[in-house]
């Protein structure tokens, strides 16, 4: 009796242990295939290339060994934004000395949203490249990462304030391009819970 009470408790535990590390770790968002050898494929960002507010090209090899938050804006936008960048801002300060962590913000207005303005925007905001990059680019080349790599509405959009629509989502990217993590960019609530999961994903938690 003794030893089937013992092994029913190391079963509890053991299932317990599985339950907890499945609390743990984070999804993995986008599309699944399998390869060749029957392998999962993860959904990932593919290469990019966009210029940021110091007239510097960012590429997925600027990402490499890095995890990231991005998003979708555009400067004159009245309505979300400005709660958007609020909250990056949490992010950016407190992980201003950690140079693991990045922001990028892809413009949905590059016409307009161009390196001047961007650069003018980020001194408002007391925000400096690397550590957050506002984006500007081909605006067929955002829209289609936007929509079928970050899974997240940015088009133009004559109906709505500002002309543009666009999600308020923060998405969470780890070191191999892999998308982890949607929330809503204008709730704190959410954006607590995107720190900590990056927390998870630095190894701090």
């Amino acid at each position: 009796m003794c030893s089937k009470s013992l092994f029913a408790a190391i079963l509890l535990c053991f299932f317990g242990l599985l339950s907890c590390q499945e609390k743990h770790d984070l999804p993995f968002l986008g599309p699944k295939t399998l390869n060749a050898t029957g392998d999962t494929v993860y959904h990932q960002i593919p290469p990019f290339r966009f210029l940021n507010q110091d007239s510097t090209w960012v590429t997925e090899k600027d990402m490499e060994g890095k995890i990231y938050v991005a998003d979708f804006f555009f400067t004159t936008c009245p309505t979300i934004c400005p709660k958007m960048k609020t909250q990056l801002l949490r992010i950016y300060e407190r992980y201003a000395a950690n140079d693991v962590v990045r922001i990028l913000s892809h413009s949905i207005d590059p016409e307009f949203d161009q390196v001047s303005v961007l650069k003018n925007y980020a001194n408002k905001l007391h925000i400096e490249a690397p550590r957050w990059n506002l984006l500007t680019g081909d605006k067929k080349a955002i829209y289609a990462i936007g929509q079928k790599s970050y899974m997240v509405a940015a088009q133009e959009d004559s109906n709505e304030v500002g002309g543009f629509v666009h999600s308020g989502a923060f998405i969470l990217v780890d070191k191999n391009r892999h998308v982890r993590g949607i929330y809503d960019g204008t709730k704190e609530e959410d954006v607590n819970h995107l720190i900590e999961d990056m927390e998870k994903l630095l190894g701090n938690k």
